[in-house]
């Protein structure tokens, strides 16, 4: 019997979902067209796909979503496992850690100060820090930052992110890791330019604006946070305090590695906790969304006045954020307030209409899968017919043989940019900029991606090799990408040619990875920021079978790793990645005891 593909789609979900709350039939309607609309920019054939198959396909372990309309939270969802081993399932009251959309609600705290005239807006900094004051220096050209420079990132300030710390870990004061002084994992927060002239995020930045409020209320932050912004608004089950209360430990997503491996005792710690700190539900996110849509009309008032709230949406310069959000249009007259997350295992994505009441949260326990959120969200728009927001381009494919795809194989070279095109199990790709987009052919030498906007055809010389492909967008002609042939001579950005290694290690390409990495080491003049190149570069020669050589190099990233307090752990982690890929595990068993390296659990199992 023929069975219509939405109908398997249907069961395949339903069969999925995790057991939680009934709703009504409308509802559930629009829950299965979310659940089964899933696609990119591109439609391709005419396929769009279930939830459970992109979280398949991306190794996403759960999902969790929340939907706004009408200003109202009209359901939340929760899929697969918030704990796999534990078989604990993901549902709405699950508590994920994505990161970034703290700064959000970060800024909703600060503004609070602002608004009870307690804080300037725009007044400097150091008119406010106690503990610790910030020290301007010449980069800063004399200009004092202030906290509007802090919330819409354009003071000018270094530190873009945090990667969190080990629950085993000794946690640093913020005084240390504004001074990046151990035992602090990042470098000092400092000026990289004069505030007030450009956009550069920093998390940094984010992270004065919390010693801030807790100088000004002479409270904690997360006590702060929750009892005069989360509170009020209805976000009763989130917090910011780090680490994790043990009473809601049970509640807490486990954190996943993009190749599926579980987070080392299974989140990291962020004591950065306006920056990254905030546990939340989508629900509780929702809400958030829900009081600024009502406040920035004017209807309500529970934490900013409606005037504070359009000043937060407002961006502050050309091409810069609000304050603590991100604000643009969708098509013709229809903006959001958004912004995106990502913590060790964790990200997470939100959106809010400033007209109309539409908004959703989308939290996932994996760092990555950027693509599955913006699939998710991209269904909930056309479910909720949201004006603008997500207008599919619908193409079509063919088939090409693998005798004339294989020559299109290797490494190419864009705006100083660097593409590989390989072979995976179910096709080609282009790797770029960290993203694996499958390649869709138009011709034998044309071909498009859902992820990247450009369209490619492939140029050949007189003899019929490769020569590069031609880059169109919209039509308009973009420098061509010209395939790399001997990359010991490779003149572009150091930190391309390393994370281009990288990507070839994981591939397991072992000796191209290394010729790239050691080019890429080799003009490099900022070893702080290549030395996980220096570690990546030992795997290298351990897989290509120069034990000597590998051992060697570890010894010497090991050293620079303790010296900098940074990475230390960076072999234990990748071990598990290469040991779940299938990479030679006697060959990494053999670095271990020779070294004494203490390796996460998750590498013994």
């Amino acid at each position: 019997m023929k069975i219509h593909p939405l109908l398997i789609a249907g069961c395949l979900t339903a069969g999925f979902a995790n057991a939680q709350a009934e709703f009504s039939t409308d509802v559930q309607r629009k829950i299965e067209q979310v659940e089964n609309g899933l696609a990119g920019r591109v439609i391709v054939n005419g396929r769009t796909y279930n939830l459970k198959e992109r979280m398949d396909h991306f190794k996403v372990k759960g999902l969790s979503l929340a939907v706004v309309h009408d200003y109202k939270v009209v359901w939340a969802k929760g899929y697969g496992w918030a704990d796999e081993k534990e078989k604990r399932a993901v549902t709405a009251e699950t508590l994920f850690e994505p990161g970034s959309i703290s700064k959000s609600l970060n800024a909703v705290g600060a503004l609070k100060l602002v608004q009870d005239k307690k804080i300037d807006l725009h007044a400097d900094i150091n008119n406010y820090l106690k503990s610790w004051k910030f020290p301007y220096d010449s980069f800063s050209r004399g200009k004092k930052i202030s906290l509007a420079h802090l919330l819409s990132h354009t003071a000018g300030l270094t530190v873009h992110g945090f990667p969190g710390y080990g629950r085993w870990q000794t946690l640093p004061s913020v005084p240390q890791i504004l001074d990046g002084k151990l035992p602090a994992n990042t470098p000092a927060v400092r000026s990289a330019f004069e505030p007030g002239i450009k956009f550069q995020y920093s998390g940094g930045g984010t992270t004065i604006s919390q010693l801030m409020i807790t100088a000004v209320t002479g409270m904690p932050y997360d006590k702060y946070m929750f009892e005069q912004v989360l509170k009020p608004m209805g976000m009763t089950n989130s917090f910011y305090t780090q680490p994790a209360p043990d009473a809601k430990q049970k509640l807490l997503a486990t954190g996943y590695h993009q190749d599926g491996s579980e987070v080392n005792m299974k989140y990291h710690v962020y004591p950065e906790q306006a920056a990254a700190g905030l546990w939340m539900t989508p629900t509780d996110l929702c809400n958030f969304i829900i009081e600024t849509q009502l406040s920035y009309e004017g209807k309500s008032s529970k934490v900013l006045s409606p005037e504070m709230t359009r000043l937060m949406l407002t961006p502050y310069m050309e091409k810069a954020p609000g304050l603590g959000v991100f604000v643009g249009a969708k098509g013709e007259g229809v903006k959001y307030f958004e912004h995106g997350a990502g913590n060790e295992g964790f990200s997470g994505q939100y959106f809010g209409s400033l007209e109309g009441g539409n908004g959703v949260a989308v939290f996932i326990n994996s760092l990555q899968g950027g693509t599955l959120l913006q699939e998710v969200i991209n269904s909930v728009a056309q479910a909720y017919e949201w004006k603008n927001f997500y207008t599919p381009v619908h193409k079509t494919s063919i088939e090409v043989p693998d005798r004339i795809l294989s020559q299109y194989t290797g490494t190419y070279l864009f705006d100083g940019m660097l593409a590989t095109i390989l072979k995976k199990d179910d096709g080609y790709y282009l790797l770029s900029d960290g993203t694996y987009s499958k390649m869709y052919f138009t011709s034998e030498k044309e071909f498009f991606n859902v992820e990247f906007s450009s369209e490619k055809t492939f140029e050949f010389d007189a003899q019929g090799n490769v020569t590069g492909y031609l880059r169109r967008v919209k039509g308009v002609q973009h420098p061509a990408a010209v395939k790399v042939t001997n990359p010991d001579t490779l003149h572009t950005n150091p930190f391309q040619m390393t994370t281009m290694g990288w990507y070839l290690l994981e591939n397991k390409q072992f000796d191209l990875a290394r010729r790239y990495i050691e080019r890429g080491l080799a003009v490099s003049e900022d070893m702080e920021r290549d030395l996980p190149a220096v570690g990546n570069l030992a795997h290298c020669y351990l897989f290509c079978n120069q034990y000597d050589k590998a051992i060697s190099q570890y010894r010497k990233f090991l050293k620079e790793a303790n010296k900098a307090n940074q990475y230390k752990d960076m072999i234990g982690q990748d071990f598990v990645i290469f040991k779940n890929s299938g990479f030679d595990k006697k060959l990494m068993d053999k670095v271990v005891a020779d070294l004494k390296i203490k390796m996460p659990k998750a590498y013994q199992e």
